[in-house]
């Protein structure tokens, strides 16, 4: 990762985001000072309501957020709304076509589906909701296995914990793996680096 300047995170918030699909990766990333700035971004500035009730102040609007280099969108009860908000499908493919590295964790990938950002591309989702988010992207090849799936830029991951496996797989590609490792031991979190591992894929019969 270069040392010139910090890249900029952007964690995408709307009514009804899953509070883990946020705070899991952003412990890791926010844990790079110097490397990456974490900033919450809203459609509005201000408080936004998360799908188990605290709410999270985002720092920018869409109108005013400055150019970011990763993008992270999380899942929750909101995609159901999001999907057909035209206004942050528009925003998305805007910043994603110049953005380093876009990030999706849960049903936040039925988002970039319905953008259009993931045609012809690979990509997975939660395993409970998987259909649904299948079905916003009939031009993504959809690996139903996978904890998190890698495609260019992209990085897509299954149900809400795969997030932080993902985000540390994400610094692992910009900082190196002794970073990822290290981030991983001080907060005592059991990475998964296998991104093939996928037991909820046979919970919910997707194979």
């Amino acid at each position: 990762m270069s040392e010139s300047r910090s890249k900029l995170l952007g964690a995408i918030l709307y009514p009804g985001f899953e509070l883990l699909d946020v705070f899991g990766p952003l412990e890791m990333f926010g844990n790079l000072p110097g490397m990456v700035e974490v900033k919450m971004v809203a459609q509005r500035k201000g408080p936004v309501a998360s799908a188990q009730g605290p709410q999270v102040v985002a720092d920018y609007g869409f109108d005013d957020c400055p150019p970011l280099d990763l993008i992270l969108v999380p899942g929750g009860n909101g995609t159901r709304d999001e999907v057909e908000n035209p206004v942050t499908l528009r925003w998305l493919a805007q910043r994603v076509a110049t953005a380093e590295v876009a990030m999706t964790v849960c049903t936040g990938t039925a988002l970039y589906a319905r953008a259009g950002l993931l045609d012809g591309r690979r990509a997975t989702t939660n395993k409970m909701f998987f259909q649904w988010v299948a079905d916003q992207g009939p031009k993504v090849q959809w690996i139903k296995e996978a904890r998190w799936v890698e495609d260019g830029k992209f990085f897509t991951s299954s149900g809400v914990s795969a997030g932080t496996d993902m985000a540390l797989a994400v610094i692992k590609r910009l900082a190196g793996e002794d970073i990822s490792n290290n981030l991983a031991i001080a907060t005592e979190y059991e990475w998964h680096r296998d991104a093939n591992w996928d037991p909820f894929a046979k919970v919910h019969g997707l194979v």
